[in-house]
């Protein structure tokens, strides 16, 4: 589950990619909220009301408590100010850059916090894995200010700026989550929160505060031109709001299985290794978008930051199996 998480979380801004052309992306991301909702209520209805153990969908959100739904709601209200910033530094940076920056800042940071709160895991092989996904974020960093260096300076800053201030805060939304679900996934204690019913809230959560956050992107953009809700209804056509849908239940799906592999793998581990991701949207930005062009002066780098990816995220797996 944990690598089907780093699959989905690194491969859905693709659909970004492909509605960019004519879409805006904060007219993308209304469709990609509604994604990540109706994917989250389809598996709460099947999946999260069948079996023998746990809480059935409904039945578990009928007696949660306030503090976690609010919590969950939290998570999803963070997340989405922070995926905004990231969706941005990819409008401005893209992939290749804003996930393995964005992303892999949040990897590091979600690690430790969710570590402190839950230690399961190896901790010397675990933050080992995590310093070497660290030290391939800077040679990513380092690779994006070479090849844009004729762009100009302030591009070349404000598109890392804003993929550091999402990797930030992207950091953290994880917890909220985790603090608003059981421990006993079979056997659920009373007030809180199984995965499916979290992944609903969390989504919920997304799209109400999509009503501030993007509408502040929407009329007050900080890469690219104003749009209003009018356009929404006017310029997009089905294919459009489709693969925004897709864009936003791929990412859904990951969220799902991440937090149901946390039982497991515990919180830090399940979160980092689905961030895996970095490395997935840096092959995709490399490899199928050429956001590197040819690369030249610039492969060494590159090798470099995707062999620091792949030996830290197999430490990460490893510190949860000695």
């Amino acid at each position: 589950m944990c690598v089907i998480t780093m699959l989905c979380w690194g491969s859905w801004a693709n659909t970004q990619k492909m509605a960019s052309k004519k879409w805006a992306f904060q007219l993308f991301y209304w469709d990609y909220s509604l994604g990540v909702l109706l994917l989250s209520l389809i598996l709460a209805f099947t999946m999260g009301s069948s079996g023998e153990e746990g809480r059935g969908f409904l039945a578990d959100l009928g007696q949660a408590d306030g503090k976690a739904i609010g919590s969950a709601l939290l998570g999803g209200a963070v997340f989405n100010i922070a995926n905004l910033l990231i969706v941005v530094a990819i409008n401005i940076a893209g992939m290749a850059v804003a996930f393995p920056i964005g992303i892999g800042l949040a990897l590091v940071i979600g690690v430790v916090v969710n570590y402190l709160a839950t230690p399961l895991g190896n901790p010397v092989i675990l933050f080992a894995g995590v310093a070497l996904v660290g030290i391939a974020i800077l040679l990513d960093a380092i690779a994006y200010k070479k090849h844009s260096g004729s762009g100009g300076k302030s591009a070349t800053t404000k598109g890392i700026v804003i993929s550091v201030l999402g990797g930030i805060l992207m950091g953290f939304f994880y917890r909220f989550v985790a603090a608003s679900m059981v421990t006993d996934f079979a056997a659920p204690e009373a007030g809180k929160l199984t995965p499916y019913t979290a992944s609903v809230i969390f989504a919920l959560g997304l799209l109400i505060s999509n009503f501030v956050w993007n509408t502040f992107f929407m009329y007050k953009p900080i890469s690219g031109e104003r749009v209003t809700y009018g356009d929404y209804f006017k310029k997009g056509d089905t294919k459009l709001h489709m693969i925004g849908i897709l864009g936003g239940m791929i990412w859904s799906l990951g969220m799902t299985f991440s937090i149901i592999a946390s039982e497991q793998a515990g919180y830090a581990i399940s979160y980092g290794l689905g961030q895996g991701a970095t490395l997935i949207a840096a092959l995709w930005g490399v490899f199928i978008w050429k956001e590197f062009g040819k690369a030249e002066g610039l492969k060494g780098i590159l090798v470099a930051m995707f062999l620091f990816f792949l030996i830290g995220l197999g430490m990460i797996i490893a510190a949860r199996l000695v």
